[in-house]
């Protein structure tokens, strides 16, 4: 039976969640929703489908050793560092070629590092026929998320409807894409609800190591042909080296749009499973638990008049008064203060931060 390993993807900053995300502690690498940090419940859920040992890492540099720290069960040579980043598609086609060193049949699984699931048994359920279809059918296949309201923050996967009997594993809930569609305006992501045959982007994708490189050398011939210079030196003294240097010439490109769009193999798996991306911290406001006046509190909070607010204090004490429909986030070296409904505007504190070379608080 050819082995599946896990490729989890955990270089990014996380700059939505400024101040506690920061570029050597991100968001992945703090507790945020779960019972441990948002990459050791990545992980945690995959077992027993995907065992430790199996599971790869790409980050950065500054973020291996609390990796390493953090898990300590993934071996160290499975957490793969590139030199900068270069958006889905070059990351994933490093891992592959690792992956593929260990099993060149291997079956792939990709996830993001910071999204969080509830219902782990069903979420397992859909992975677990998304890896047994990459498997016979060498495809490429994405899960897809039911949506449950018009959201204008996630892209969307239209699936055709109607029933196809060359589609690999069909009753078992695999269909073939029709299309992606970007980040929709509210018309039309009520236009998509109703339609009834689209789902959001997950960011999930199930493939074979092999498949995945095949469709990369023909979708994306320049980065393919870095990739195989890379390969040719993994595990010797050159290969830090033929990295930086193929580094230094891949453009950055998603997997979603260099690939995904491109070839005609590719079919998605609806789940409902209590899926969040976290992106914000509105979203965050929204899943936690809170009191008869709509707070979410973390900390010693003195408040009064307050209502619908999200407070995050754990080291000092915080004075509240009269307030509503807030975002408060209090860290040792700064605080942030926002209307909520416009978190996903916090990242641009961290390119403010940048233009100022304030680097001591990114």
């Amino acid at each position: 039976m050819p082995t599946t390993c896990a490729v989890i993807m955990g270089g990014g900053v996380g700059t939505r969640f400024w101040p506690r995300s920061r570029e050597k502690f991100p968001k992945h690498l703090l507790r945020i929703a779960g019972k441990g940090t948002m990459i050791q419940d990545t992980v945690k859920r995959l077992d027993p489908l995907v065992p430790p040992r199996d599971v790869f890492i790409v980050t950065n540099r500054l973020q291996k050793p609390q990796l390493a720290k953090q898990l300590p069960h993934v071996p160290e040579e499975n957490i793969i560092v590139e030199p900068v980043g270069r958006n889905t598609a070059p990351c994933i086609g490093l891992a592959a070629l690792h992956v593929m060193r260990r099993d060149p049949e291997a079956v792939m699984v990709v996830l993001p590092a910071d999204h969080r699931i509830v219902d782990e048994g069903e979420f397992r359920r859909v992975l677990a026929v998304a890896i047994e279809t990459a498997r016979e059918s060498s495809s490429l296949l994405t899960i897809g998320i039911q949506p449950t309201h018009p959201e204008t923050g996630y892209g969307y996967i239209q699936f055709v409807s109607e029933r196809e009997n060359d589609v690999p594993n069909y009753d078992k809930g695999v269909r073939r894409v029709k299309t992606f569609a970007e980040k929709p305006n509210l018309e039309t992501a009520e236009q998509f609800l109703a339609s009834g045959d689209f789902l959001w982007n997950s960011g999930m994708f199930v493939w074979k190591a092999a498949t995945i490189l095949q469709e990369i050398e023909r979708s994306l011939p320049e980065l393919s042909n870095e990739l195989r210079k890379i390969e040719s030196d993994i595990g010797t003294s050159r290969y830090q080296q033929t990295l930086e240097t193929a580094y230094g010439i891949i453009r950055g490109i998603s997997i979603d749009y260099g690939v995904m769009e491109k070839t005609p193999h590719v079919f998605v798996i609806p789940g409902s499973f209590g899926w969040n991306d976290l992106g914000s911290w509105d979203e965050v406001y929204r899943i936690s638990g809170k009191d008869d006046c709509g707070n979410s509190i973390t900390g010693t909070v003195i408040q009064k008049g307050t209502k619908n607010t999200y407070i995050y204090s754990p080291d000092k004490v915080v004075a509240v008064i009269g307030v509503e429909d807030l975002i408060i986030v209090n860290t040792d070296d700064a605080l942030l203060v926002c209307k909520r409904g416009q978190s996903q505007e916090v990242k641009e504190i961290s390119d403010y931060l940048k233009r100022k070379q304030m680097n001591e608080y990114l």
